[in-house]
């Protein structure tokens, strides 16, 4: 046996004798002669050890060429685009592929993507060789070339459609049944273009737990049209990160609509009695007092508004603040309500209290609820009334022009993420829908145009901090 092949028999990779015997010939004479075959071959094994990864969540944005082993969990479809200064068309096809440890979305170019699509199955294993980096949704492998190994194994089980657990990022071509917990309304904003975007949200849950769906354009008018409690089918989304969590996105080339089929949602809910200063988290009970919606200004001089009803459950009871849209819900005396990603915070007499602000949702259940002793300690109408005289802090605390003071944004933050005055000093944190000039941050619950020198990319999530002036922030910090 000769060197290269001592050398390549040390060499865990798929790369044929023959292709290592060429490339070591090939750096030979590439260093003219100022390397023999065996350092030439040590020099080829140490290139390929390079480009191996061990997983599917080894791969990171900024490796060069990588080569893995992964199974095919969805082939989308072909989508045809027009190249800049050639007249023939180029063709795309996105694949999901997974091992043990993950999933990432390959790409597949022009006839590859034609030949893929009418090859590929879900369940088919492939050794691939690609090119990682940032896609529209988060990181993807550019493939350059993709073979199926009918005698590997990955243990992972391909599937056409998806649950909430399954979900991770950069996952596409999603198919998941859920049943709508809460629904917001339609969101608009500018693009670099001068049309309008929309853009609305839906939170879904089904027997792995909830995600929060975000609608955009022509999809956004779904969240006022579908009813809680309704099952629907989200057809070819995408998963996002924001703020540490994944968001499902559905686009032009997604659905949502309304299916006949029963999906079971069952919230792990933390009992009353055990809740914690500073928690966020999910709690459920029967309503047994309810109070009127209240108005207020905030510092921004725009409208906010709050409602208090109170929960108990078989361990305690406690008051829950309903924050903006929120405030509008349709809750009853004796409704059992879930209410998801709410704050623990300190209340009126020293009492903890949840406020439910736009990463919160409230989802009115089928079914009785439990029935507890109404106008319990604190939440009533006169007690709000009287902690407001008093000047007292809590959730029903407002004074002439307060803001949300014990609420989502704090003393002097309006409800939305921004503070001050129009045309003073503001600080809002948003997700970037559309980049350019301006730039439009959307935080859940509204957008704002922000004037920015930074180079922000879509998707990307920023606080920027500036003067604001005729409704827009000219940003002199981005971070």
């Amino acid at each position: 046996m000769g060197v290269i092949e001592d050398v390549y028999e040390d060499v865990e990779t798929d790369v044929p004798f023959e292709e290592f015997e060429a490339a070591v010939e090939e750096k030979v004479e590439d260093m003219g002669g100022l390397a023999d075959e065996e350092t030439a071959a040590m020099l080829i094994a140490h290139e390929l050890r390079d480009d191996e990864v061990n997983s599917v969540a080894d791969i990171e944005p900024g490796m060069d060429d990588v080569k893995f082993l992964a199974k095919v969990m969805t082939v989308g479809e072909v989508r045809t685009f027009e190249r800049d200064g050639e007249d023939e068309d180029g063709n795309v096809l996105n694949v999901e592929v997974a091992d043990e440890s993950g999933r990432i979305t390959i790409s597949m170019w022009d006839g590859m993507a034609v030949d893929a699509a009418e090859t590929l199955n879900a369940g088919d294993v492939l050794r691939i060789m690609g090119r990682p980096k940032e896609g529209y949704n988060g990181l993807e492998v550019a493939v350059d070339k993709a073979e199926p190994d009918d005698d590997a194994e990955v243990d992972v089980e391909a599937t056409d459609s998806y649950r909430v657990e399954d979900l991770a990022m950069g996952t596409s071509d999603v198919n998941l049944l859920g049943k709508v917990l809460d629904t917001d309304t339609i969101r608009t904003f500018d693009r670099d273009d001068g049309t309008e975007g929309r853009v609305s949200n839906v939170t879904l849950g089904d027997e792995t737990g909830r995600i929060r769906v975000t609608l955009w354009d022509d999809q956004a008018d779904r969240a006022t049209e579908l009813e809680p409690n309704t099952t629907v089918e989200v057809v070819d989304g995408y998963v996002k990160e924001r703020d540490g969590s994944l968001e499902l996105h559905v686009g032009d080339r997604g659905a949502i609509e309304a299916v006949d089929e029963d999906v079971e949602y069952v919230p792990e809910t933390t009992d009353i009695a055990a809740l914690e200063l500073g928690e966020t988290v999910d709690i459920a009970g029967g309503v047994i007092e309810t109070d009127e919606k209240r108005t207020f200004d905030r510092d921004d001089g725009s409208e906010g508004q709050v409602r208090n009803v109170r929960v108990k459950d078989g361990t305690g009871e406690i008051r829950v603040a309903l924050w903006g849209e929120k405030a509008d819900k349709e809750i009853d005396l004796a409704d059992r309500v879930v209410f998801t990603d709410v704050e623990i915070q300190d209340g009126w007499q020293d009492d903890l209290e949840a406020s439910a602000g736009w990463r919160s949702t409230v989802s009115v259940l089928e079914g009785d609820a439990p029935t507890g002793s109404a106008g319990g300690a604190g939440g009533s109408a006169d007690a709000a009334a009287a902690d407001r005289e008093a000047g007292q802090g809590g959730l029903s605390s407002f004074g002439d022009g307060a803001s949300d003071s014990a609420g989502e944004a704090g003393a002097t933050a309006d409800a939305d993420g921004g503070s001050g005055d129009e045309g003073g000093v503001v600080e809002f944190t948003g997700t970037v829908v559309q980049a350019g000039d301006p730039v439009i941050l959307d935080d859940g619950t509204e957008t704002r145009s922000v004037e920015t020198g930074a180079n922000l990319r879509l998707g990307e999530e920023v606080t920027v901090r500036g003067m604001e002036q005729g409704g827009s922030i000219d940003a002199e910090d981005v971070f």
